[in-house]
């Protein structure tokens, strides 16, 4: 069993042809993509020549997601982007909470090393859903 196979089987994911191409896509990404990033490096052109079908990525990104593989990004671009998530910083809200960086020149969204820590949160609230984006120009884009 690869790596790979080993880390989709420990999320209760079970390791198809396809699933590892989607995690290792992900994996390699310096930034979070989009569906139709994704859909574009796995779609061929060719009707007869097809990796698979948009319902099949659906299919497979939601299931990486509900298990706590990857998690969803809303940059404010009016397009969800997806990251692989830390596997060693789950906390009571199911995945690992932390702060996005979208750039407003490349258009790109990468996870930031800063955690928020559980702590900070209210205690009498219950939290549904984590989404801290900061925006500005990334480090690339300032020529620094």
């Amino acid at each position: 069993m690869t790596k790979t196979e080993k880390i989709l089987s420990n999320h209760g994911i079970r390791p198809t042809q396809m699933r590892l191409k989607i995690y290792k896509f992900l994996k390699r990404k310096q930034s979070a993509v989009s569906f139709s990033d994704l859909e574009k490096a796995f779609v061929q052109k060719s009707e007869t020549n097809k990796t698979a079908n948009r319902t099949t990525f659906y299919r497979n990104l939601k299931i990486f997601e509900d298990k706590g593989l990857i998690h969803q990004i809303n940059d404010g671009t009016g397009m969800a982007k997806f990251a692989i998530s830390d596997e060693n910083a789950k906390g009571k809200y199911g995945t690992d909470l932390h702060i996005h960086f979208h750039c407003t020149d490349c258009r790109k969204t990468t996870c930031l090393p800063n955690k928020i820590s559980e702590e900070s949160l209210p205690e009498d609230y219950e939290v549904s859903d984590v989404n801290l984006v900061l925006k500005g120009i990334c480090e690339k884009c300032s020529g620094q």
